[in-house]
């Protein structure tokens, strides 16, 4: 399609080995979340948002549903929407008539699943000029691209949550500078709440987040070289009250050796592997550390539980 513009800034492959091969080693050994993203671990996580136990993104989906006609003369005729982590863009979807912007820039690591997305925005919306970018947004990057125009982020789905509180500070200046003195984000972020509600919504009765959970092995072993085997490792996911954190594991059912590479990592029975973080935030708390970022708050919209909470953060203003 004409209108579709595709930029491949995928990381090099050695350096996303050489990233998993520190975590695996260590003494508490970690996978980075960025990797649960190839393309069926894309599907699955759209699958888990339509589970009745994750209240995130159907309490999201009502505050874009509400608040998309306030949206627009914020945002501004001609602008620039960019996505940070589009996934399969579904969210923007219910913004994009309202809002009527020149261009759309979903940013994702999943290539086969972006530029599948990104077609299908581009033919839904055969007005909207789209510029894809398979890229690692939560490093320090550049914008692929030079577009002219006011540029708005939008970060939906609280996936701030998945940075440590440093690192979601860290990301949230890099985003600031990326979109000018005159731009703005739209964020979505998940509230602190009720343990046991987190906890459901992290452990759903299908078993899909456990799924997503181990598919992470399944895309070391194909584009990696490892040699895991899913049924030997359990999913876990609990809520650590001193962090605010829903914290994901996947633990080895037995004791037990796997190659990645050319490098055997062992694993005693019981060990975990810490797959993703996904922090929980207080309203000031949230606000404090974008005003620390250089953002100011221009609204904010939360559901009538407090559960979830729409933040339009203004560059300008600040």
């Amino acid at each position: 399609m004409q209108n579709v513009f595709f930029y491949d800034k995928y990381p090099a492959r050695v350096d996303s080995a050489e990233e998993l091969l520190t975590g695996l080693t260590a003494d508490a050994k970690s996978i980075p979340p960025k990797f649960f993203y190839d393309e069926r671990g894309s599907e699955l996580f759209t699958e888990i948002t339509r589970q009745p136990e994750y209240y995130p993104t159907r309490t999201e989906v009502s505050l874009l549903e509400s608040t998309r006609e306030k949206l627009k003369p914020l945002v501004g005729d001609e602008s620039v929407v960019v996505e940070y982590g589009s996934g399969s863009s579904e969210k923007i979807r219910l913004l994009l008539e309202s809002l009527r912007p020149r261009v759309y820039a979903p940013l994702d690591i999943s290539r086969d699943y972006l530029a599948k997305s990104a077609e299908d925005i581009a033919q839904a919306f055969p007005w909207l000029e789209v510029h894809a970018a398979c890229i690692d947004y939560t490093s320090d990057f550049e914008l692929p691209f030079e577009i002219e125009g006011r540029k708005t982020g939008f970060f939906p789905g609280s996936s701030i949550g998945n940075f440590s509180r440093a690192d979601a500070a860290d990301f949230l200046g890099r985003v600031r500078q990326q979109l000018g003195d005159d731009g703005a984000l739209l964020i979505g972020v998940d509230m602190k709440k009720d343990r046991a509600m987190l906890e459901r919504a992290y452990n759903d009765e299908a078993g899909v987040t456990a799924a997503f959970n181990l598919n992470v092995l399944n895309h070391l072993n194909r584009d990696f070289g490892a040699t895991f085997d899913t049924d030997r490792f359990d999913h876990l996911a609990r809520y650590n009250e001193e962090e605010g954190c829903i914290q994901m594991f996947l633990v080895s059912r037995e004791s037990q050796e796997v190659q990645l590479g050319e490098t055997t990592v062992h694993f005693e029975k019981g060990e975990p592997i810490h797959t993703e973080n996904s922090h929980k935030y207080g309203r000031e708390e949230f606000l404090g550390m974008a005003e620390g970022a250089g953002f100011a708050s221009s609204e904010c919209w939360q559901d009538e539980n407090g559960w979830f909470s729409l933040f339009y953060l203004s560059a300008e203003a600040a």
